[in-house]
């Protein structure tokens, strides 16, 4: 079998998939806030929709992004983005929010990944356990998280991998690891993803090959409609031009996946992989 590359996501949503997921709790462990919005954004919303419960976990500030726009009179760049992703928590139905309080640790090479309370220089495994903890007391048979090699290798990606993928063993759960699917954005979004600039950024590769990929989850355009909002609430660091309506079903239209263990939740979404033979 071969697994071909999807074109522009069929967003009509007569084929989408509702099912109850009434009583199952996800948590979804992120970086920074935005990266909430730019990987998950269309999970989250539907897993709302469709009843689960979804606690979302961000492990970093993101202070070291600066702000793309003049900020308050007494506001932090901190500050900021905690707003704005506790406004982008309510756009995507998110139950709880969590906020892990490292300190973003910049790109590869930068010194601030040495400081004690960067999320790089943090101890995975405590972190790991506290993240289990948490999922155990949520009742969250599911955990989302960065896949190994950190979407685009991004430090505290990384670390959200190694903590996200550990938690996941430790309570047994399925982890869906959250990636990009390389060959697709060549083919219908070419140098038009927030991927393609922070992997330049970081002078690193990003993303997979489709056969690497388990699960790709797509919307309905409603779905894409807040999708892009809960990224444009995070007015510090994207802005209208950064993620054009016009070509945003076909960059953002579909959110991909590997899975560690039998399918689970987010397989309930549909798959929106061809397949064929």
């Amino acid at each position: 079998m071969t697994t071909a590359v999807p074109s522009v996501p069929d967003l009509s949503g007569s084929d989408l998939p509702l099912p109850d997921l009434g009583g199952h709790t996800v948590l979804a462990l992120h970086a920074h806030p935005d990266d909430e919005s730019i990987f998950t954004g269309l999970t989250l919303r539907r897993l709302a929709d469709a009843g689960a419960r979804t606690v979302l976990v961000v492990a970093t500030d993101g202070a070291l992004g600066g702000s793309r726009v003049p900020l308050r009179r007494g506001e932090t760049v901190r500050r900021r983005r905690r707003a704005e992703l506790e406004e982008v928590a309510g756009l995507l139905g998110v139950a709880r929010l969590v906020l892990l309080g490292y300190r973003d640790s910049g790109l590869p090479g930068w010194p601030s990944g040495a400081h004690r309370r960067a999320l790089a220089a943090s101890d995975a495994l405590r972190l790991a356990r506290r993240v289990a903890e948490l999922a155990d007391a949520e009742g969250a048979g599911t955990l989302v998280h960065d896949d190994e090699q950190g979407i685009y290798g991004h430090p505290d990606h990384e670390a959200a991998a190694r903590i996200g993928a550990t938690a996941a063993e430790l309570m047994g759960a399925t982890g869906y690891a959250m990636t990009i699917d390389r060959e697709h954005l060549h083919v219908v979004a070419r140098d038009r993803h927030l991927v393609h600039g922070a992997a330049r950024a970081a002078s690193v590769a990003y993303g997979r090959v489709t056969a690497e990929i388990a699960l790709a989850v797509t919307g309905s355009p409603a779905d894409l409609e807040r999708k892009r909002a809960a990224i444009l609430a995070h007015e510090s660091q994207v802005g209208p031009d950064d993620v054009p309506e016009e070509t945003f079903a076909a960059t953002y239209g579909y959110e991909w996946y590997r899975r560690s263990g039998a399918p689970g939740v987010l397989d309930r979404l549909g798959n929106a992989h061809l397949v064929a033979a």
